[in-house]
Formats: structure tokens, sequence, C-alpha cells
């Protein structure tokens, strides 16, 4: 869609990009959703390309994704063999509702900033107890749990001009076992609720994180494995408003399938059907 509003789109951003922010501006990562719907208050872009912030880096304490990485980059990564929970990259760019096109253009950065209760990207970070490092106006930078960063349906914390630079994933994060579970109305249809469990293969632990069918995040964990009463006892426990409202289902449904989904990972990892 062309956006007749913008009159100016900065190729040669400053490192910081924010450094120069004003009102109307916005950051073009891969533009996947900027030019699919109108954007009356746009004026400018700045264009986070040409800062070269697309890299994958595996190393002894992780991985390291650039916030500009494209979907499909992510999708193709040949992680180390001990990453167990490493499938989790492939099913999670597999969750979004879009196009091998847009597969080769939508960045990882993208779709966590834009914060939608859907997006794939978060989930996995969140699942996977990553940390994103944000980059302010002035060049300092703050890092954040990646669990705090979605506030709400399509708002994070995220201040004017800041941007985020990087997403950390910790390996001992990729070395846990892992179950997920995905519910959609169509076959390739908009999550209504997401859902990925991990757990340290010397622990008998369990780190639940939902998402889809809530506004923000919600990521519960347990010390050792809960019965099944406490587990859905914890879903439960999450407020009424959190519980997002869309086309894809009410918060009933979306808590019942939590509450399902949850008891069917518990009894897969109590089986000990996992790697």
């Amino acid at each position: 869609m062309d956006i007749n509003t913008v009159t100016d789109v900065v190729r040669q951003p400053l490192d910081p990009p924010g450094a120069q922010w004003q009102a109307g501006d916005a950051f073009l990562a891969g533009g996947t959703w900027l030019f699919s719907d109108e954007q009356p208050g746009l004026r400018r872009l700045i264009d986070l390309m040409p800062l070269g912030w697309d890299t994958l880096t595996a190393s002894d304490s992780g991985l390291q994704i650039g916030a500009m990485c494209t979907i499909r980059d992510l999708y193709a990564f040949s992680s180390p063999s001990d990453w167990l929970a490493a499938p989790l990259f492939t099913t999670s760019c597999e969750a979004f509702l879009a196009s091998f096109k847009v597969w080769n253009a939508a960045t990882v950065g993208g779709n966590i900033c834009m914060s939608l209760p859907a997006g794939p990207m978060i989930t996995m970070s969140v699942a996977l107890e990553a940390t994103y490092t944000l980059r302010a106006p002035d060049g300092s930078e703050r890092m954040v749990d990646a669990a705090d960063f979605v506030t709400g349906n399509n708002a994070n914390i995220l201040t004017p001009g800041e941007v985020l630079r990087k997403v950390d994933i910790p390996a001992s994060a990729l070395r846990k076992r892992h179950a997920h579970r995905r519910f959609t109305l169509t076959q390739l249809g908009r999550s209504t609720i997401f859902m990925i469990a991990t757990q340290d293969q010397a622990a008998n632990d369990l780190l639940l994180t939902i998402t889809a069918g809530t506004t923000r995040p919600i990521r519960l964990a347990f010390d050792s494995m809960p019965a099944a009463e406490e587990l859905a006892r914890r879903i439960d426990e999450v407020p009424d408003e959190i519980w997002f409202d869309d086309a894809n289902g009410t918060p009933d449904h979306r808590r019942h399938l939590a509450v399902h989904y949850a008891e069917e990972i518990r009894a897969e990892f109590t089986s000990g059907s996992l790697s």
C-alpha cells in the first residue's frame, strides 16, 4: 500500500537511529505490517536495514538474534546438536499467518515490536527466557526480560525513539526439553492460543508460557512438576482482563484451551516421552 503522508525516508540512519526522532516518525524494518494498512499520522520512515542488525550468532552462551534477522533466516538456522529446544524456532516461524514472501521480509524484531497477542516471535523468545537489548536515542542501552516487554495488545515498554537492537537466548534454555500446543480456527489461521513449556534435563521443573490467548505473555514457573489441580488453579488465577477477546476466540474459550493444553503438556512431561 502506498502511504501518501510520508514525505521523507532516511536511508542511511545514524546509530542510534532514534537520535533525530520526531513526531510522525516510524522505524522501518521489513515493512510487512507498515505497508499493509493506512498510517495517517506517519510523516517519515527511518530504514533500519542498512544498520546490519540481521545476524544470527551462536556461541557457548547461547544465540544472539539481530532485530533485523528475517523469519526466513531464523527458519533456516542450523543449531548445535545439544540445543534440544531449537526446533521451537521452526515451530514459531510456522505459526505466522504469512506467505513465504512475508517470511523473506518480516523481521524477528518487527514482530516483537508490533506486540500483538499472536506474535510468534514473542512466544518463542519469552518461552526461551530471552533478554532484549533496547537502544535509546542517546545511544544508551537497557536489557529487559522478554516476558516484561509486551504490556498489552499492540503495546510495549518502548519509549519514543527507542528501538529493539537484539534478542539474546541463553544456552541453558536452549538445552531444555520442550513441548508446545497451538490452536487455530483454520489450518493456516491466526493463533487462538500458543503455549510452550520447557523443562531442565536434570530437574522436574516446569516453565509454561501462554500467548495469543492473552493480551500479554503469561509465564508460569514451577520448581517441581505441579499436580493437575495446581496447574489448572494457576491458569485460572490469570486475571479476566488479560484474556484476549477477538474474532478468533472468546476469553472463556481461550482460558479453557489453556487449561486443557496445559494438562496435556503436564502429562507428556510426566510420562517421560520427551527426549
